[in-house]
This record gives C-alpha cells, sequence and structure tokens, in this order.
C-alpha cells in the first residue's frame, strides 16, 4: 500500500499529510503523465444526496461523522457514467492530485492485461523472470505472473505498517535512503509455494511494474499514459512517484485528480470499455475481479491472510459482485455492477493501520457505507 508509512512520522501523522497527500510532488521525485489530449466529459447527473446514516456491525453510523472521522477530502459517486455527488473537504477541490497510495495497483493491472492483449506479455502463466530477469534466483525466480497479480507469490512478506520492522517498513527505508526498489525485490526470498496462499504484498505490484517495463520497453508512466491517460481521456495530469533510479513506486505512487481515479472504475463497469472503445480487455477485466481459486475467495480461509477476496490487483470483499482498490489511509475506486454506481474516495485518516488489527483499518465501515450508497441509488431507480 505505500513504502514510506512508518519512516517520515512527520510526514504521515495528524493535520500535515493532509496537505501532503496533495503535495507529493513538491517532497519526492516525480515523473509526469500529461492530460489527454481530448479529456473525457463526466457529465453532471440528476442529484443524488448520500444517506445521512448507515449501518455496520450492528451499530448506527452518521455518515457527516463518519466522513470527518476519516479525514476523508473528496469524494465522487459516478451512476450510469453521470457525475451524481461530488465534494471536496480539507482545502481539496477538484483540482487537487492526491496520491492513491495502492489504488495505483489496479492501474498497473490494467496495464499488465493491456500488455498481454497486445502481445508484448505472452500469458499470465509466464515467469516473471521472463520480463524481468534480474530477479533470477530470488523469491520471485520461476513465478508465474499470474500469482503475483493474485498476491499469491509466495514470497516472504509483512506488511503490518504498525510495526517499523515489517517488510513493508523495510521497503520504506529502501526508498527514502536513496536505494533501489528493483534491487530490493531482487532480495525478497521464498516463504511458500507459489499460488497456495493469498497474503497482501506490496512488493508484488513493483514486480508487476518491471515486468510491464521489462515486456514493452517504456517506462511505466509512458505506458500508462499511452494506454490508460490517454485514452481514458484524463482530464488533469498525473503524476507517478519514483526511487532514485527513476523506476516508478508502481505499489502506490500514483497521483491524480478525484475524477481521473473514477474514470478507470468506470471503465471497469463497462467491460473495460470507454466512449465506444476497448481500452482494457474485457476479458481481463472479469478475471480481475474474479476470484478463482480457493484462496482466492471471500471469506475467513485458513490459506489466505484476510478475509476479502481477491482477484488481479482487486479487491472482492463478498459476493454481491461489487469489487474494489484500496489505498492506504482509506482511498477508494468501489465499482457496483448491480447499480452501476462508481465510488470514489480520498482520504487522510492518520490512525489508519495503527495497529495490526484489521478494525484500525477501518475497511469494513467503508464498504457498509459505499453498499448504503448503492441501496439509496436501488431505492431511487
Amino acid at each position: 500500500m505505500a513504502g514510506w508509512l512508518t519512516h517520515n512520522p512527520a510526514l504521515f501523522r495528524g493535520g500535515p499529510q493532509v496537505e501532503n497527500f496533495r503535495s507529493m510532488s513538491t517532497i519526492y521525485p516525480v515523473r509526469v503523465i500529461r492530460r489527454a489530449p481530448k479529456p473525457s466529459p463526466l457529465p453532471a447527473g440528476e442529484p443524488f444526496q448520500a444517506p445521512e446514516r448507515f449501518s455496520y456491525e450492528g451499530r448506527t453510523l452518521d455518515t457527516a461523522q463518519f466522513l470527518a472521522e476519516m479525514e476523508t477530502t473528496g469524494l465522487i459517486v459516478i451512476r450510469d457514467g453521470r457525475v451524481v455527488f461530488e465534494d471536496y473537504w480539507l482545502g481539496n477541490d477538484a483540482s487537487c492530485q492526491t496520491i492513491g497510495w495502492s489504488v495505483t495497483k489496479s492501474f498497473v493491472s490494467a496495464l499488465v492485461g493491456i500488455a498481454i492483449g497486445e502481445g508484448a506479455i505472452g500469458s499470465v502463466e509466464n515467469p516473471v523472470t521472463r520480463y524481468a530477469p534480474s530477479l533470477a534466483g530470488s523469491g520471485y525466480d520461476g513465478v508465474r505472473l499470474k500469482d503475483v497479480l493474485q498476491m499469491s507469490s509466495g514470497v516472504r512478506w509483512n506488511e503490518d505498517y504498525s510495526d517499523p520492522n515489517s517488510d513493508v517498513g523495510a521497503l520504506g527505508r529502501e526508498m527514502v535512503s536513496g536505494g533501489s526498489l528493483d534491487a530490493f525485490a531482487a532480495r525478497c526470498v521464498r516463504g511458500c509455494a507459489p499460488g497456495t496462499f493469498n497474503r497482501y504484498n506490496s512488493i508484488d505490484t513493483h514486480v508487476l511494474g518491471m515486468v510491464v517495463r521489462g515486456a514493452t520497453g517504456q517506462t511505466l508512466s509512458d505506458y500508462l499514459h499511452d494506454k490508460l491517460w490517454a485514452p481514458l481521456g484524463m482530464e488533469a495530469d498525473g503524476f507517478m512517484v519514483v526511487d532514485a533510479t527513476g523506476a516508478e513506486m508502481a505499489m502506490g505512487g500514483l497521483n491524480a485528480v478525484l475524477r481521473d481515479y473514477a474514470r478507470l472504475g468506470c471503465c471497469y463497469l463497462n467491460g473495460g470499455a470507454w466512449n465506444g472503445a476497448q481500452v482494457v480487455p474485457a476479458s481481463w477485466v472479469r478475471a480481475s475481479v474474479t476470484p478463482d481459486a480457493r484462496h482466492l475467495r471471500p471469506g475467513p480461509r485458513p490459506n489466505a491472510a484476510l478475509p476479502m477476496g481477491y482477484g488481479y490487483q482487486w479487491w472482492v470483499p463478498d459476493d454481491s459482485g461489487a469489487f474494489c482498490a484500496i489505498g492506504v489511509y482509506n482511498q477508494f475506486v468501489w465499482v457496483d455492477p448491480a447499480t452501476r454506481t462508481v465510488v470514489a474516495k480520498s482520504s487522510a485518516f492518520h490512525r489508519y493501520g495503527s495497529s495490526p488489527a484489521i478494525e484500525d483499518y477501518r475497511v469494513g465501515d467503508h464498504f457498509a457505507f459505499f453498499a448504503a450508497i448503492a441501496d439509496a441509488i436501488r431505492a431511487d431507480s
């Protein structure tokens, strides 16, 4: 979800992080992704009022209080391609390029699917070392691209944000000390057999970025621009945080305006199509949001670290058909095909992951909130 979380406490605690999350290009080196030559419209629809209250685990939550507590900076609701709700708080507005953290992962997944569709990558069955040979001899040696996409690489990993000695903490130290994320990935070791255990692992997504770079011969930012930013008509410049070698932080470095995050959700809602063109292969979209093995399906299970289901870098919370991208500190792109609804949310919840307990991430509250929005939209239909 991110790499610097435990190593810049002044950056990631309290009020200042709201400003920092919309100002990352002034703090870290970045590569710019230029806005689309022809931005696509997101027309206004019939105004929708979010429910004043919603229920979660037997409790009734006040929506305004919840959004304030989560340090929400932006919320947009799109129904059938039309904006029915949009608002911003804490100094953000529609022009703010906010960091998406691990929402980035779902964009990277789309790029993998596009590269496969174009033939630059042969198949999800190929080993990642075919396209990222520097990983030979590491825990990724011989691992299928599919297993990396599904966070089932088998690489030993601890992504506990509350633990400064975790692997994600070491990843942060690599980044802020001027190290190489590619080299970091090449030092990772095997923890279990690939394809057997679903364990959330941010370095898996960096490996996907290495694969895309190796297969296409382009930087991740350039490929993102050519294959998603321009075709989806993104209305504003975005940018990717890069390490000291110029490699993009594929696991969480994308910064964009909230409407552009939402456009990816709208594209996936439409099976990868946008304005009459097939941007992401439809088969890839279906596979990305379909947990296809026992260790990936929603619900508590012995062969997964978290109870949510998982696809190709997309979360599948339950069996309702909804799916979402999630970023640390409560960034979301939530897609509900049943009601043709996309919700994008930016936040700066500074207590996110303050302990290993899943309750401290407040993700379940958000799912309940999004479901309440879908219920309200359904009632209006």
